[in-house]
């Protein structure tokens, strides 16, 4: 073995040596933040641009991809080419996936290896329970992934031949991947509001999100009851289920009812616009069908919290999480009867449950200020409700805007992606990646807070 094969081998085992002790939270930080910069230099290569695209643009770009969010600066379809499309395609791809995912399946495969690191970080990542095992689970992402986004996009393939859309191939791969990692990125200038009443393409694209954003788990879970191997569903599935099902009906309801721009549609194309919307906020997919900037204040706030809540745990979309919202009900309810025990759906919640949705809720409250304070001071001619607006799609890897983005000075593009990248590392998970790895544990014992 030579010598410069004997350094690349300790350097390698070095490398290893510490990434082994980096905490979960810093190596999913550290690799996201990886897969940006990668992405940023890719695009930024004049073979991936059609028309000269600003350094800060372009990460920008590559940050959303990677974070599944959807915000742009510049229209994606007209300012890269085939070659930038397929770059962002594949972060798109590797930022739905979740770190570490593609690399531990080829792992797998290849040397059937699947280290502590890599379980780690794959926990995390997804949020598993202890019962699920890191290694099937890995292998079943992969798969579910690229079966619904093959079937995907033969059926939207078929639609957009049909409907005359160029490249119609292309086209279909692209919205499908980006449909089903709940990234909202479009080849098209206005999103999909050109097919505002085409049933067929607004329920595959609805299907996709919906598959990517329920997440993994719940299909892992519901395989599991299918062969055998499980008698029923997970009370997670369940909670999964109801959150979603309540948000998707509860709030086509309402928009269905109080969008004053809905009213001269159709009853069929009106009850299509609203479901769309309702269930690209919740879902993170942030495709729309309708502008958004055109939307009521008062559907803006229904708007605002359903990309709070977001989607669920295991799966491609952002958000604070379904079952996170549950478990923060179940606090509410159970303290406002007088119970000793948090409970919900008659199930007690854990407190390290408890204790995770308290926080994620406070770290985001706390971090949604403190960024809508810092925008409107570096854009201070932005509506309010705007500003706000673009500050929770960005944490929750919405991709919604009421049309701000591309108006932002270059200190507002900055906040947007660190918020960005929050949203797709995860909120809580973020700030634990920048926190220190300890307070003092000195502290003494009849020091109480009484709240």
């Amino acid at each position: 073995m030579s010598s410069v094969q004997m350094t690349l081998l300790k350097g390698w085992a070095r490398w290893r040596s510490i990434l082994s002790h980096t905490s979960p939270p810093k190596l999913l930080l550290m690799g996201y933040l990886s897969y940006m910069v990668l992405g940023w230099a890719l695009l930024s290569l004049p073979v991936a641009q059609e028309v000269p695209t600003g350094a800060l643009d372009t990460l920008f770009i590559a940050t959303s991809a990677v974070s599944t969010t959807g915000l742009v600066t510049v229209d994606p379809g007209s300012t890269f080419t085939f070659f930038g499309e397929i770059v962002i395609l594949a972060l798109i791809q590797m930022g739905g996936l979740g770190y570490m995912t593609i690399g531990s399946f080829v792992a797998l495969h290849l040397a059937d290896r699947f280290d502590r690191l890599r379980a780690h970080a794959t926990r995390t990542a997804f949020n598993l329970p202890e019962d699920v095992d890191p290694r099937g689970f890995v292998k079943a992402v992969v798969f579910f992934t690229l079966a619904c986004e093959a079937i995907g996009a033969v059926a939207l393939w078929v639609m957009f031949d049909a409907a005359g859309v160029e490249d119609a191939v292309w086209s279909a791969i692209f919205h499908s991947v980006s449909a089903f990692a709940t990234a909202g990125f479009s080849l098209n200038s206005n999103s999909f509001e050109g097919f505002y009443d085409h049933s067929g393409v607004v329920l595959t694209i609805s299907a996709l999100s919906l598959l990517g954003a329920m997440g993994f788990l719940i299909f892992v879970d519901f395989f599991r009851t299918l062969t055998g191997r499980a008698r029923y569903l997970g009370f997670t599935s369940k909670v999964i289920w109801r959150m979603t099902l309540g948000f998707l009906v509860v709030g086509t309801a309402i928009l269905f009812v109080a969008e004053p721009t809905y009213q001269a549609m159709a009853p069929e194309d009106r009850l299509l616009v609203s479901f769309f919307q309702v269930m690209t906020a919740s879902t993170t997919v942030g495709f729309n069908t309708t502008p958004i900037g055109a939307l009521a204040p008062a559907i803006i706030v229904v708007m605002f919290f359903l990309m709070i809540v977001g989607a669920s745990p295991a799966g491609t979309g952002g958000g604070l999480k379904t079952t996170s919202f549950a478990a923060l009900v179940g606090l509410v309810r159970s303290t406002l009867k007088g119970r000793d025990r948090i409970r919900y759906a008659k199930r007690e919640i854990p407190l390290e449950r408890l204790q995770t949705a308290t926080a994620s809720l406070t770290y985001y409250a706390g971090l949604l200020f403190a960024a809508t304070f810092c925008l409107l001071l570096a854009d201070p001619g932005l509506p309010f409700d705007a500003v706000m607006f673009e500050a929770i799609s960005a944490m929750g890897t919405v991709g919604l805007s009421m049309g701000i983005t591309g108006d932002l000075t270059g200190l507002g593009k900055l906040i947007i992606i660190i918020l960005m990248t929050a949203g797709r590392v995860g909120i809580l998970t973020f700030g634990m990646a920048l926190a220190s790895h300890d307070e003092s544990r000195d502290e003494e014992a009849d020091n109480e807070l009484v709240v």
